[in-house]
């Protein structure tokens, strides 16, 4: 799906008329990006800096809407979130949801009519997410500023995992929970040897991975036979970080996930001890947003991983 821009609603000639992303109802809004008829359209609630809504086409088909106020300025987000969800549905047998249109505001993504979690559909999506896994990448990063929430991620594009994961996953955020007070100096002193350590920690090197990059369990919609998976920070990365994920805030059946995600692509030796590695770069977003409530299970996670699980 090619992003959407300020282009014409339709017609030629002196008598066009350019779609404007801001003003007009979220229905008529939609209408345009989608070029088909939208009859209507609501707010449900937000989510960080842009407002969650509904929508319902002409047809009956049901839409899911992320879009930001009015009155705010594009950051990026949402272009980071369509081309990260274009890149993962690359990969055969994709888990993850194809968004419908997308522009700088507004990002259209299929119903997901929710199920109960069933071992099958853990199963499933396990082996799916290991040939996504799979598919592999250019190199550790993506070639487009990334996002994950509302912060800032570091795309640059890298040949060394342990040196990527340093710097551009772990350091910046370390800065910024340390300068927000989320963390005392004392507390940084300990992830810091983290941070100084992972090249020892990280095992053997693995090339890199086509992986979702915030997959924890609020990212996982389970459906009948299956799950999709939405609001990624995708990049090229270490296929253990999302497994690590989805461990980190737990999810139904993630044994079945596990087991048969090794059946397509084995993890390699050790993958247990350095669980808690990989944790730390979400816990530590998780400081950055959240503040010292996260300050804890985050020490936690820096003192397991020093000692290798």
């Amino acid at each position: 799906m090619r992003p959407v821009g300020g282009g014409d609603d339709g017609g030629d000639g002196a008598g066009e008329r350019r779609r404007d992303p801001v003003t007009g109802t979220m229905a008529e809004r939609l209408t345009a990006l989608l070029g088909r008829e939208v009859r209507r359209a609501a707010r449900a609630g937000g989510s960080h800096d842009w407002d969650i809504a509904y929508a319902e086409l002409a047809d009956g088909t049901r839409l899911f809407v992320k879009a930001l106020p009015r009155e705010a300025e594009p950051s990026g987000v949402f272009t980071a979130e369509a081309r990260g969800l274009e890149w993962l549905g690359e990969a055969p047998d994709s888990p993850v949801l194809a968004p419908l249109a997308w522009d700088e505001r507004i990002v259209v993504l299929p119903w997901v009519h929710e199920c109960e979690p069933t071992p099958q559909a853990a199963e499933r999506l396990g082996r799916r997410l290991a040939r996504t896994h799979l598919a592999g990448a250019d190199a550790f990063g993506a070639p487009w500023p990334g996002f994950i929430g509302p912060l800032p991620l570091d795309n640059t594009p890298a040949r060394d995992w342990p040196r990527f994961y340093a710097e551009q996953r772990l350091r910046p955020y370390l800065r910024l929970a340390l300068d927000s007070g989320g963390l005392t100096p004392t507390d940084a002193r300990i992830i810091e040897r983290v941070v100084d350590g992972v090249e020892d920690l990280s095992g053997a090197p693995e090339p890199p991975a086509r992986i979702h990059g915030d997959l924890w369990s609020g990212n996982v919609l389970w459906g009948s036979r299956s799950a999709v998976l939405v609001d990624p920070a995708a990049h090229g990365g270490h296929r253990e970080a999302d497994l690590a994920m989805l461990a980190l805030f737990g999810l139904p059946y993630l044994d079945r996930v596990r087991d048969a995600y090794n059946e397509v692509a084995p993890l390699a030796a050790g993958w247990r001890s350095r669980v808690a590695l990989h944790q730390m770069h979400p816990l530590l977003v998780h400081v950055c947003l959240f503040g010292a409530a996260y300050r804890t299970t985050a020490l936690e996670a820096a003192r397991t991983a020093l000692r290798g699980g």
